[in-house]
């Protein structure tokens, strides 16, 4: 399992293997440099806290216990990283489906979104959709975007945030409610011009 070659490989950096922790930022940069993303809408500042949540593993690597998922145990340290810079400025999520390199999406485009139309009305739900996330309150936003983009279940989020699983169910069921008001807001918008000119 992924899981376990994970957490044996930080063991071993716990050890002082500089190689394991090679595999290991390999492994899940580009992911949590996503979810920092989703935190401070710069992809640039993204990659600067991506580092900083790296370094801060290395040095902190010692006092790993493979108790939880190595996963979990990663995003907890991520989460807290992000929230602290986030208390610290003030940060406004700009794209949510955008990868850290410019232009390119998490998911590939269907056919007929290659139209200026259709990469116009992409962009602007993807802002509607980051309006929705940065209105969330923080710890919403963390488990709303554990749970729907890095997919971890009730039971890990609630390790991250160090909650209850049924206080992880409630926070994403408002934040799933709050996000749905904000799209289905932007779709009543976008249709309104349609209707005006029929």
């Amino acid at each position: 399992m992924d899981v376990d070659a994970d957490a044996e490989l930080m063991l071993l950096v716990a050890g002082g293997d500089r190689a394991a922790f090679t595999a290991l930022f390999d492994r899940h940069h580009r992911g949590v440099a996503q979810f920092a993303f989703r935190f401070v809408g710069d992809r640039a500042r993204a990659e600067e806290l991506t580092q900083d949540i790296f370094v801060k593993l290395y040095r902190n690597a010692s006092r790993y216990r493979p108790s939880a998922k190595f996963k979990t145990y990663l995003y907890r340290v991520a989460a807290n990283h992000c929230l602290n810079e986030v208390r610290r400025g003030e940060y406004r999520v700009k794209h949510v489906s955008r990868g850290l390199e410019e232009g390119e999406p998490l998911e590939t485009p269907a056919p007929e979104a290659e139209r200026p139309d259709a990469q116009l009305a992409g962009q602007q739900l993807e802002s509607a959709v980051g309006r929705a996330l940065a209105a969330l309150s923080q710890r919403e936003r963390t488990a709303f975007t554990l749970c729907r983009f890095e997919g971890m279940t009730y039971r890990d989020i609630a390790e991250v945030l160090q909650a209850s699983e049924a206080a992880v169910k409630s926070l994403i069921h408002r934040a799933t409610l709050s996000v749905a008001r904000h799209i289905q807001g932007f779709q009543a918008g976008a249709e309104a011009p349609l209707r005006s000119r029929a």
